[in-house]
């Protein structure tokens, strides 16, 4: 959480810089009032700080020269009055958040201001034109990526010409332009509505954008004079007449056919049912008849259409069996000083066996809500002891009012709590994961769910893919976490052409909200969500999906593009210091969290395609040229080989993979250019299909539904 109160204590303190590291919380409302007078700098960027900006946070800041706040989860207004208080800030940097409402014009008039960034800030609202006396030493103006509007006043004509960087592109100025480069700057105004530059939206775009808010739009042009009527002739009279016909008949024929298709799909779902019940009977019959001591299969993910769960013929494959007194002298007693946390399917505890090993034990009371979920852990260990899922040690089933599972202690804690240490720990090697261990975890997890995806029939669904359920041993290899969500994939090899058409209908974006689905997209969007938080060191990304996640996300994407490299530098978590070829991984990755978090489910890649990327990310983003380096690249992986059609068809088509709502202007908001041409939009025409984006590698075809 934001604790930062021993800053109240210093009394001479004249800076704090913090980028990156983990402050979670909003921003005490003490904080303008509890700095010492002296203080000049405040730099939070990247550490995951939420809610609104209080006016007192700022007001009493009277000296403040530099205020980063970029990168964050802020919302709300900004406090427009607490902003005009200060006199000597220089730099103001609130990009990268989402805002709601106007600019203050407030910001204007702050007389030293020298460099203002509130680039992808989701503000709105029209230039000031009166009564402002803008700044003169401003040197970088970044407003891009927002929903300005409006046209340009002459003013602020003059300011963009003389700054040494200005970047207005992605809004909704519309009108004329009129401002050159003044003294050689660089100024970037693509992606707007200005009708005497080219590289703007279209014109219709921009209409809509103002209709929707009841502004006027400015064309600055003539319109076209209307075309005088034509009286109607007889024939044409006949003809219209014969149009309504053709459109009566079409609108009946299609509702019967509407009427037609639904009757067969509700036939398709009673039968279904049907036989879903005769297979829940069989399977709550097989269940109360074994040794686990449970009274029924209760609800948990196990109801999801699996066969009869961990038989005592498959509890000798679930480790070993301990007794009741051998887990509460372990734990002693369940003490809280041993509770690790309360998870949503158990409490767990740290103990020590005899021999000194080091166990977690998740206790499963009847006061949970899924009381029997353990049963679909069991289950699923019994099919075989995966060496990416959490080292399980045996269970203790015992007493009928709780259960116990009982996993080997994993030495490192959860990708949460090792990202970025967290405040009190003292162990250094945690402050900040370097990127052979980020990409290490990646694909740990991508093997994970491989295994469950493509190698347990049916196909299983892990359904609370995060950063917290990633446990990490001493070599900081993935353990898989939190499997009482687990469950088979929903309608697996019960399903034809229609049903799948039905199913597409109902849940099509389950992935990106509701409760947790029964599908494999699922977990993949849940999974490129980690991705994203391994390549920008954002804390609580993937455990989060109120509106402001979902807003940082549609923002982040746009900085992922499979043509700009360099817009990269907008979002990777700033803690990282690599060479060129990992930010060619780095790269990589984000294009394959793109491509997890497409809000279409069907448009999602499989997870064994992930994996193949993952495993060769120099591939995703690297044209095969025949002999270079790059070509001779080959897969370690022991699933075997495939063509560099895979690779191929990834770059070719990333820019139609995930939600991009302005792929152009991911390609020009980060290199500010005085040109605003239109060209070099490498991404392809037409949409392609799921199988044309991931192309079945030679050699090592899975066998899938």
């Amino acid at each position: 959480r934001f604790a930062v109160d021993g800053l109240r204590n210093l009394t001479r303190l004249e800076a704090f810089s913090a980028p990156g590291f983990g402050l979670p919380g909003s921003l005490p409302a003490w904080l303008g009032a509890g700095l010492a007078p002296t203080f000049q700098l405040l730099d939070i960027s990247g550490c995951a700080v939420t809610g609104e900006i209080p006016a007192s946070a700022i007001a009493g800041l009277s000296n403040l020269t530099t205020l980063n706040l970029a990168g964050n989860l802020l919302s709300g207004q900004l406090p427009g009055s607490a902003l005009a208080g200060l006199a000597r800030l220089k730099t103001l940097n609130l990009s990268g958040n989402a805002f709601s409402g106007e600019l203050p014009k407030a910001v204007w008039s702050l007389p030293e201001l020298s460099v203002l960034d509130v680039s992808r800030t989701n503000l709105t609202g029209a230039l000031p034109d009166t009564g402002l006396a803008l700044p003169s030493n401003v040197q970088v103006v970044d407003l891009s990526g927002n929903l300005f509007y409006g046209g340009v006043p002459g003013s602020f004509g003059q300011l963009f010409g003389r700054t040494k960087l200005a970047n207005i592109s992605g809004n909704y100025f519309d009108g004329k332009l009129g401002v050159s480069n003044g003294d050689g700057g660089n100024f970037s105004f693509e992606l707007n509505c200005f009708v005497d530059v080219t590289g703007q939206r279209s014109q219709a775009e921009c209409q809509q954008f103002y209709a929707a808010r009841g502004l006027p739009y400015n064309v600055s042009g003539p319109a076209p004079a209307p075309q005088p009527a034509m009286p109607a002739s007889p024939g044409r009279k006949k003809g219209h007449k014969n149009l309504k016909y053709i459109l009566i008949g079409a609108i009946c024929g299609g509702v019967l056919l509407v009427a037609v298709i639904a009757a067969i799909l509700y036939c398709l779902v009673c039968s279904g049912s049907r036989r879903n019940g005769s297979r829940n009977d069989q399977r709550e019959s097989g269940v109360r008849n074994t040794q686990l001591g449970a009274s029924g299969t209760g609800g948990g993910a196990v109801t999801a259409g699996m066969q009869p769960s961990a038989s005592p013929a498959n509890l000798a494959k679930v480790g070993d069996s301990f007794g009741y007194d051998q887990l509460v002298e372990a734990t002693t007693d369940f003490g809280d000083d041993r509770l690790i946390k309360h998870g949503h399917s158990g409490d767990l505890y740290l103990g020590a066996l005899h021999d000194g090993t080091s166990v977690v034990v998740k206790r499963i009371t009847s006061s949970m809500a899924k009381k029997d979920a353990y049963m679909a852990e069991l289950d699923l260990f019994a099919k075989g002891l995966h060496e990416r899922l959490v080292p399980i040690m045996g269970h203790c089933l015992d007493k009928e009012e709780e259960k116990f599972l009982v996993y080997r202690f994993v030495r490192n804690g959860d990708l949460s709590s090792a990202l970025h240490r967290k405040s009190g720990e003292e162990e250094e090697g945690l402050q900040s994961l370097d990127w052979i261990k980020r990409l290490k975890i990646a694909t740990g997890v991508a093997e994970a769910l491989c295994y469950l995806h493509h190698e347990c029939n049916p196909p299983m669904v892990h359904r609370d893919v995060q950063a917290s359920s990633i446990l990490l041993d001493d070599k900081f290899d993935v353990r898989l976490g939190s499997l009482s969500e687990v469950c088979p994939q929903e309608g697996e090899g019960h399903q034809n052409v229609i049903t799948k058409l039905l199913r597409f209908s109902s849940t099509a974006d389950q992935g990106s909200s509701g409760s947790p689905s029964a599908s494999c997209s699922y977990d993949v969007y849940c999974f490129g969500k980690v991705l994203l938080e391994l390549v920008t060191g954002r804390l609580g990304i993937s455990a989060s999906n109120d509106a402001a996640t979902n807003e940082w996300l549609d923002h982040t994407l746009r900085y992922i593009n499979i043509y700009e490299k360099e817009l990269m530098s907008k979002i990777i978590d700033p803690s990282l210091i690599i060479d060129e070829d990992h930010l060619e991984e780095v790269w990589a990755m984000a294009i394959v969290a793109k491509s997890c978090l497409n809000p279409r489910s069907s448009k999602r890649p499989p997870m064994k395609y992930i994996l193949k990327a993952l495993e060769n990310p120099l591939k995703v983003v690297r044209e095969d040229n025949g002999g270079s380096s790059s070509a001779r690249l080959r897969a370690t992986s022991s699933r075997g080989s495939w063509n560099a059609a895979f690779f191929g068809s990834w770059r070719h088509s990333s820019s139609d993979i995930g939600p991009s709502r302005d792929d152009n202007l991911l390609k020009r908001s980060e290199t500010i250019k005085s040109s605003g041409g239109s060209n070099g939009d490498h991404s392809s025409s037409r949409r392609r299909q799921s199988k044309e984006i991931f192309p079945e590698p030679s050699g090592s075809r899975d066998t899938e539904d």
